[in-house]
């Protein structure tokens, strides 16, 4: 990978991580509010004819918030693997990850082929 595709990566990849960062925050700082204000509450959310209840919704960003942090984690590493000179390279296989499929997700650790058996 030359100097000009690997700072266009990183670039990409920064990106992804700052607007992953901020979702992160985001839900957990709405979890913390939805959970002050349920305390806070007598409201009997499970009988609420008005729609979901505060516990599925609670249910929801808790999946969001770990799905996001997963991520970034993912995002992390590939930053890592820039640094360390292998990123690009499938982790099953040793072979070049098409730049294509990086642009798409640029935080994969492997190719296509081995992607569907991970």
């Amino acid at each position: 990978m030359n100097g000009d595709t690997e700072r266009r990566f990183r670039a990409l990849l920064e990106s992804e991580r700052s607007d992953r960062q901020a979702l992160v925050t985001s839900l957990r700082n709405d979890i913390t509010a939805v959970g002050e204000a349920r305390q806070d509450s007598n409201v009997d959310d499970e009988h609420d004819p008005e729609g979901s209840t505060i516990a599925f919704e609670l249910s929801q960003a808790s999946t969001l918030l770990r799905e996001s942090s997963n991520r970034l984690e993912e995002i992390d590493a590939a930053l890592r693997r820039l640094d360390n000179g292998n990123y690009g390279i499938c982790a099953a296989c040793g072979e070049p990850i098409p730049e294509g499929r990086l642009q798409i997700r640029p935080w994969t650790r492997y190719c296509v082929r081995h992607a569907s058996s991970m």
